[in-house]
């Protein structure tokens, strides 16, 4: 229970047996302002400044007969209510009189560490930095003062990204001191943990809505789970082996069955070019129509048929917008269904580099459901796709107009509304929990709708920002905010500027695929210029191997999806969720556990043939020599093909788990 209660002169929050928030006088924790908000975007790149004029400190604090405290400053023209839900789990804050902005301090210890704020690639603990809240493309690079985003960004369009840049944000933070807050709101916000002594959460709004939980870390996860409701299953058929992407139309087929014949465990063929491809200065990319391409793939319905008699599924590729040299786009034109311009009743035009595509209008519940049935439904699901990549979601400008609500509001909601039109269509045709499909955009409630995360477009590299080890922190960050499950592009995605991939990043990001939940390749934006999976002996029996131990598998992951509809824990698992005694495990982010009987220290540095490992309380077995570890710091052995991965003693799965060695 969250108690409000007067202190000192001012006011406390307290939650878990101690004061989370406390305003006094001569050091207020509640401020408000008004803005002016300016917003860029190029290409789902943004950035938002704003001029904000201070109101006067809200010194004074009164409780009215109805329970709500009012702050006002000390000439009574600026006030703020604030006031706690019926259930006492909710913080309210309001305040009239124009303001639209409120910054709200809630109070840190010296040692507490944070973690949260959606999905995050650079930090699983948010000590020390700012974290503005607000879905985007993530960059490329995501380092300014490195060639490759310095190179991306040349053009003015800030593509190169920064630390804080992510497709999926979230406004949710939990604290090693045993409590967290969410913020139910979808404006634009910043999390600030760049104070010892504080966590500032600044919103552009004039009411603020805050959720507060207490208990360990493990609960915390639990209860934000909670919160939307039971995570979804993933398919059982996806657990059994790769998910191979390839996008050379009819040619994909052949080389499918290559691989096959390899001895590779395929569960799946993905090919988002079954709507066919546009060629662009970027690479190959889509052409968005959300329907099949018969020139690309002229054979596919028995083809798919064919597939699906051998248990392997086929995949596809959708996003929210239509490309205006489609069928698609004239037919939701007519019917009214895009967002429109400011000036005008035409459909708002976002350029996607090279091409120009419309925002079908999810605030319009007709365009939603018929993007639901018709295209979604119709298009995809009742022609055989049994799941697709359902792209983008962050796109969505502020300088359009919608059939309902505000687009500042409406931008974080994108990826959300998104989520649910697609989990609506999969619910139509009674598939939920069979069709497998994914999404990079997210926000607070995206965990209600969709089953599965990818971790977005990482640079095809080991780039501390934007490469391989992306994956990981991104994994664990966005699993303790209630996402079940993650995985990544196997390979990585955007090839620019000469970026290619070697051979040892495509070996090691299998070996990190083949510990996640779903192990899915990628041909990324440039196939052409960069190796494959099938282009050497060598790739094709890396692929091979890290196949059959995926599907080896998948009697434990399993086990993890039944475990994540019981409890919300996630598959990968940071190390404090199970060890919240042991602070060394506060800030390790480049490990993780997979459930609770496997620890996974993928190797994410180029040349690497040796990483430092750090193991918990426990008897932890090696898992590829089978040697004895104590906890604490290891120097493990991490030659390509023999990550250090371990298994607890005493597992249960324990006998599964040696087999992998064989």
């Amino acid at each position: 229970m969250v108690q409000l209660e007067a202190s000192e002169g001012g006011i406390d929050v307290r939650l878990a047996g101690r004061a989370v928030l406390k305003h006094r006088p001569d050091c207020p924790a509640i401020s408000v302002a008004s803005g002016q908000p300016q917003v860029t975007m190029v290409r789902g790149n943004f950035r938002l400044d704003d001029a904000p004029v201070a109101a006067e400190p809200l010194t004074h604090s009164n409780r009215d007969p109805g329970g709500e405290w009012v702050l006002s400053s000390a000439d009574g023209s600026v006030r703020a209510g604030v006031s706690l839900a019926p259930d006492a789990s909710r913080l309210n804050v309001q305040a009239p009189g124009g303001h639209d902005r409120i910054t709200i301090d809630f109070v840190l210890g010296d040692d507490d560490i944070v973690w949260g704020g959606g999905e995050q690639m650079s930090y699983l603990a948010l000590n020390g930095r700012k974290f503005p809240m607000w879905t985007s493309e993530p960059g490329v690079g995501r380092d300014p003062g490195t060639p490759l985003t310095d190179q991306a960004s040349a053009d003015g369009s800030f593509a190169g990204g920064d630390y804080w840049t992510t497709n999926y944000p979230e406004p949710t933070v939990l604290s090693s001191a045993g409590w967290a807050m969410s913020l139910a709101n979808a404006e634009y916000c910043e999390i600030d943990c760049t104070a010892p002594e504080r966590l500032r959460v600044h919103v552009w709004s004039g009411e603020v809505a805050i959720d507060l939980f207490e208990g360990a870390p493990a609960e915390l996860t639990r209860q934000l789970g909670a919160r939307f409701g039971p995570r979804q299953a993933l398919p059982e058929w996806a657990l059994g082996g790769a998910v191979v992407g390839l996008k050379q139309g009819e040619a994909s087929f052949d080389r499918l069955e290559a691989l096959i014949d390899a001895g590779a465990a395929a569960s799946g063929l993905w090919c988002e070019d079954w709507v066919g491809i546009r060629e662009t200065s970027f690479g190959r990319r889509l052409f968005w129509d959300w329907q099949w391409n018969p020139a690309r793939y002229p054979d596919l319905p028995a083809r798919i048929a064919s597939l699906k008699a051998r248990g392997i599924r086929f995949l596809g590729y959708v996003n929210p917008y239509l490309a205006v040299d489609g069928p698609l786009y004239p037919e939701a034109a007519a019917l009214g269904f895009f967002a429109k311009r400011l000036d005008s009743d035409e459909p708002y035009l976002v350029d996607f580099g090279e091409f120009e595509a419309g925002v079908v209008d999810f605030t319009n519940p007709e365009a939603a459901a018929w993007f639901a049935e018709d295209v979604i439904g119709k298009r995809m699901l009742d022609f055989g796709l049994d799941g697709w990549m359902a792209d983008f979601g962050e796109y969505l400008p502020t300088d359009l107009r919608l059939h309902d609500g505000d687009p500042m509001q409406e931008h974080n909601r994108w990826p959300v509304r998104w989520a649910e039109v697609n989990a609506r269509a999969v619910a139509s045709r009674g598939r939920t929990g069979d069709v497998l499909w994914f999404m990079r955009a997210g926000h607070t409630g995206v965990q209600a709708h969709c089953p599965l995360l990818w971790a977005g477009d990482q640079s095809v590299d080991f780039s501390r920002h934007d490469g391989i080890g992306t994956v990981v922190t991104a994994a664990l960050s966005s699993g303790l905010v209630g996402n079940a499950f993650s995985h990544s592009d196997v390979g990585g995605y955007t090839s620019l500027f000469g970026n290619v991939r070697t051979i040892e990043l495509i070996l090691r990001w299998y070996e990190l695929g083949a510990f996640s939940p779903v192990f899915r390749t990628h041909e990324g934006n440039r196939p052409d210029d960069n190796l494959q999976i099938d282009s050497t002996p060598e790739l094709v029996a890396g692929f091979v191997r890290w196949s059959r131990v995926h599907a080896a598998l998948a009697p434990y992951v399993q086990h993890l999806v039944t475990e994540a509809q019981a409890t919300g824990l996630p598959a990968q698992r940071a190390l404090f969720l199970h060890y919240p005694d042991d602070r060394e495990t506060f800030t390790i982010q480049d490990q993780f556990l997979y459930g609770a009987d496997l620890l996974v220290a993928p190797v994410i540095e180029a040349g690497a043939t040796m990483r430092r490992v750090y193991l918990p309380q426990g008897t932890w077995r090696h898992l590829w020599s089978g040697e004895a570890y104590a906890p604490g710091w290891h120097d493990v052995p991490a030659p390509i093909g023999a990550p250090p991965v371990f298994y607890r003693e005493h597992s249960a799965f324990a006998d599964l788990f040696r087999r992998l060695a064989v």
